[in-house]
């Protein structure tokens, strides 16, 4: 069988493709997956709640070490992931933990400014997550090949504005109207929510069509790994409309 690619990187039908022709000790499954994804939660959150206490304890400057830690540290640990999938047994347990760091620390920050907003994104992620799993274990929204192209094509450009706007902000520059609480700015979070949503739906088809194609084990892992990626991504988004909105109050 072969796989079609999803968006994200961490999920190129290539990789499968490599993986499937290797030689390993049992094949990957959906269960199997799931109760990865579970164990990758449970590390995010016990170093989110580290960082978190940091924030609203007593040594704020000292979180922010560790966010830029976890900021840092997991973009690499993704980085080796995604070139090295066997590793992912490893690596993605460590992401997760860096993750933990960077996202318990920022998302402090928002609830100091903004109370309750942390606990609304949360519940706001999960019910995105439950809604596209649903439309996808339907038949309401397939992962079709113009649809792959359409989400590929999008997100694509959304990290390619990201990398613009950070390469300007260097110079003191920058694309004021995707970071203000004005309505075109929150118009282009919706629509980064939006793909990052549609990722979701290339994913489960990603990790159901490696395990229909008998994958190696280690890419439960793998396959736990890329939809956290996405999950992280919209959970940040959704965090960033949020604030807008409450700063317009």
């Amino acid at each position: 069988m072969r796989l079609t690619g999803s968006s994200n990187p961490a999920m190129t039908g290539s990789a499968f493709e490599r993986a499937v022709s290797s030689v390993g000790s049992g094949v990957m499954t959906i269960n199997g997956t799931i109760n990865k994804i579970g164990i990758l939660m449970l590390l995010v959150l016990a170093s989110a709640s580290y960082t978190w206490s940091m924030v609203t304890g007593d040594n704020p400057a000292g979180a922010q070490t560790y966010v830029m830690i976890g900021a840092i540290g997991g973009l690499i640990m993704a980085l080796v992931t995604i070139f090295r999938p066997q590793s992912a047994g490893v690596t993605a347990p460590i992401y997760a933990l860096l993750e933990g760091l960077f996202l318990g620390g920022i998302s402090a920050m928002f609830n100091q400014q903004y109370n309750g907003i942390v606990f609304q994104a949360v519940l706001l992620t999960i019910g995105v997550l439950f809604t596209m799993l649903f439309l996808y274990r339907s038949g309401r929204i397939r992962a079709t090949p113009r649809l792959r192209r359409g989400v590929i094509m999008a997100t694509g450009a959304v990290f390619f504005s990201y990398l613009v706007s950070w390469i300007l902000s260097l110079f003191g520059l920058g694309f004021g109207f995707m970071h203000s609480s004005g309505p075109l700015g929150i118009v282009i979070n919706l629509v980064i929510i939006g793909v990052a949503a549609f990722n979701l739906i290339l994913d489960f088809d990603f990790i159901e069509k490696g395990a229909q194609a008998a994958a190696p084990k280690y890419f439960e892992w793998y396959g736990a790994f890329g939809l956290l990626v996405t999950l992280i991504w919209l959970y940040i988004e959704i965090l960033r409309l949020l604030s807008r909105f409450a700063g317009r109050d």
